[in-house]
């Protein structure tokens, strides 16, 4: 291509110029695939231009010639590559994922490039040595540290030699985590469950099963019902339908995900692994988990390992006597001998019903995504005085997401804008999270207000029904919401210090804290309408809600603790042994199961670790669970929706991002560390805790 070319390509692509909308939230009506290699590339040109004035001034270094400098450098890069990778997750296909062959290594190169600077690091060193000369605030001392500690994990103190190797090294993980993504999303959709005897439907909910008939519409299957591996369809079926040999077949399909077919993740996991595990040895770390852990709460791996086994120790007893309950009420009900893991959750239902006469599903009726939306945003209302205002002027990547500008309803100050990404789509990813574009702080020298994504996968609507959520769904809104005010709120100077820039096991915190209201009848009634009726949802109901609250939490806790156990296998053991993923899997967590194998791993199907940021830090959810069990019990004393204690969480917690450690900013709200049995109090398993 020639300069003329590459100059008119240039200007005519709408992530080169200014963004003359709302916010200068992305185009995203004007966006196409092949804009973003070319913007990629002149975005990391500028950067480097950005670079080479902070390094060739005449000026001594000091805190806003270079460390602020710095933090303002990249922008158009860090905007550009942060849309490629939303819309990656939230759109997918084939256009997309190749992309990430070229752009992976683009930003990992150049990111390798400036982290090795060494001219560039003098500058950073000189003003982290002088620090003690300056009376920094907390935000420009964390800033600073997280600076020059950034560059010193990247390799800035590493000979060249082992420079270009670590350089070689990322250039090749950068392609990695997205393949894995891709496989497991290529993987589940190769699955389909066509139903065509009606009698096979016994048991699902009615919900489920008019979403199913919608789905085989969809795929142009008359007379049929459509069940696939999407969460909203197979958690209602491996729990309620009563045919057995289709629970089989269809949870065997889901464990084998991305293993043993065309899209297998055995080989892609393999090569993170080894790639992790050289870089490590490079950086002078035992671990990978030694090294992410430095930069964590826990601090240790060997914390981490004891607060799992504290864990395990807790749960496990409990999870056995479940299982026994299970099986013995399965051999009355059903005369089943012997349960099987695509029984566990079914028979829990069944049992879940006769001892507390209530069912999940129950439920549903009184949750229309709608007034769920709605109610939710009246929880914030009357937690933090935040309005949510639909903004149908600003451009969303799909007709069904809609666009909020979230605002102080009491000063009219805005915070940001709120993007909801709620549906099942064809290659969209699965699961639920949050999704930052521009964390408030600098930005092209103003602090605009924040934009970020919740992104779901909720059952859609059907022609006779709204999209019903269940309680899970609803949690799930309340727990991503939790993340995205974070990110929305945050008030620091700096993006990097903003909002989830946090210690990672802090970031659940706030998600995990808004969960906590779903059990209390104020906040039910304003989440709940029956989508026919109108009423809200029965106090006789609320109390079997709360009164199961805890049923098979021993159970459950054992599971999350057996995946972050599996994640420290991986990450805490010098050269695992990968050969026999299965063998490796089995030996991990043997203390944390109770049935033998059939099916597939569950590591060729662990994004978090594989394809999210979670690798060395899933145990993050139970640490975090301390923390938000802890943090309710001072809502629960002061009162729901007491305004200085929501103010006070607001201020020291969501307020300040990562702008101190998070200890201190969770002592500054409670007055005290959390305490670490407030979580088995809430689970009701104090009493098993030694």
């Amino acid at each position: 291509m020639t300069t003329a070319q590459t100059t008119a390509q240039n200007t005519s692509n709408p992530l080169l110029k200014h963004f003359d909308t709302p916010y200068q939230t992305p185009p995203f009506d004007e966006i196409k695939p092949e804009h973003f290699v070319p913007a990629i590339e002149a975005s990391i040109e500028t950067a480097r231009l950005n670079v080479k004035k902070i390094k060739s001034q005449d000026d001594a270094p000091n805190f806003e010639n270079t460390i602020e400098a710095l933090e303002t450098a990249s922008e158009d890069l860090g905007t550009v590559s942060g849309i490629y990778y939303a819309l990656l997750s939230v759109i997918g296909g084939d256009a997309y994922q190749n992309l990430a062959e070229q752009i992976g290594p683009m930003t990992a190169l150049f990111s390798s490039e400036v982290s090795m600077d060494q001219d560039l690091f003098a500058r950073i060193k000189a003003v982290y040595d002088d620090r003690e000369n300056h009376d920094y605030n907390d935000v420009e001392k964390t800033l600073l540290e997280d600076t020059y500690k950034g560059f010193v994990r990247s390799g800035a103190l590493l000979s060249e030699e082992k420079q270009e190797k670590l350089k070689e090294l990322n250039q090749k993980s950068s392609t990695l985590s997205p393949e894995f993504s891709n496989n497991l999303i290529q993987s589940s959709a190769l699955y389909e469950l066509r139903i065509t005897d009606e009698k096979d439907l016994s048991g699902i909910p009615d919900t489920a099963i008019e979403g199913a008939k919608q789905a085989a519409l969809d795929k142009g299957y008359e007379n049929e019902w459509l069940f696939t591996l999407d969460f909203p369809s197979y958690i209602p079926f491996i729990t309620y339908a009563d045919n057995r040999a289709l629970r089989e077949q269809i949870w065997k399909a889901f464990s084998n995900r991305a293993y043993g077919d065309k899209f297998d993740n055995t080989q892609t996991l393999q090569k993170i692994m080894k790639l992790r595990n050289e870089k490590m040895k490079l950086m002078g770390y035992d671990t990978y988990a030694d090294f992410v852990l430095e930069e964590r709460m826990a601090k240790t791996t060997q914390q981490v390992i004891d607060f799992l086994d504290k864990l395990k120790a807790a749960y496990k007893p409990g999870a056995q006597k479940d299982l026994e309950e299970l099986k013995a009420f399965a051999q009355k009900t059903a005369g089943i001998d012997e349960i099987m893991p695509w029984d566990v959750g079914y028979f829990s239902e069944k049992r879940k019903v006769e001892l507390f006469n209530f069912s999940e599903e129950e439920l549903r009726p009184y949750f229309p995504l709608d007034k769920v939306l709605k109610g939710t945003f009246q929880h914030f209302s009357k937690l933090f005085n935040l309005a949510f205002t639909e903004r149908a002027d600003i451009q969303t990547w799909h007709k069904d997401v809609p666009a909020f500008e979230v605002s102080d309803k009491n000063t009219g100050e805005i915070f940001g804008v709120l993007y909801a990404d709620f549906y099942v789509r064809k290659d969209k990813r699965s699961g639920a999270w949050m999704g930052t574009f521009r964390n408030h702080g600098l930005f092209k020298g103003e602090t605009p207000p924040a934009v970020i994504e919740i992104v779901c996968n909720f059952p859609k609507p059907t022609k006779d029904r709204p999209s019903l959520l269940s309680f899970n769904d609803v949690e799930t809104l309340f727990h991503e919401l939790g993340h995205a005010l974070h990110g929305l709120l945050g008030q620091t100077k700096y993006q990097s210090t903003s909002g989830t820039n946090v210690m990672w096991d802090f970031v659940e915190l706030p998600s995990q804290l808004q969960e906590n209201w779903l059990y209390e009848k104020e906040t039910l009634d304003l989440v709940s309408e029956h989508y026919e009726t109108g009423e809200k949802i029965p106090a006789h109901l609320i109390e079997k809600l709360c009164a199961s609250k805890n049923y098979m939490s021993a159970w459950m806790g054992l599971r999350q603790t057996s995946l972050a156990t599996l994640d420290m296998a991986f990450h805490s053991v010098q050269d695992p042994n990968l050969d026999d993923i299965v063998a490796f899997e089995d030996d991990a967590i043997k203390d944390c199961s109770f049935f033998p194998r059939y099916g597939g791993p569950s590591a060729t199907s662990f994004a978090h670790i594989f394809a999210g940021g979670y690798a060395a830090g899933y145990y993050s959810y139970k640490w975090a669970e301390v923390l938000d069990a802890d943090a309710f019990e001072a809502f629960k004393e002061s009162g729901l929706y007491d305004q200085d204690t929501a103010q006070k969480y607001l201020s020291m917690i969501l307020r300040r991002g990562g702008s101190a450690d998070p200890a201190i900013l969770y002592r500054d709200f409670r007055g005290r560390d959390a305490d670490p049995d407030a979580l088995f109090r809430r689970e009701g398993l104090l009493k098993k805790v030694a």
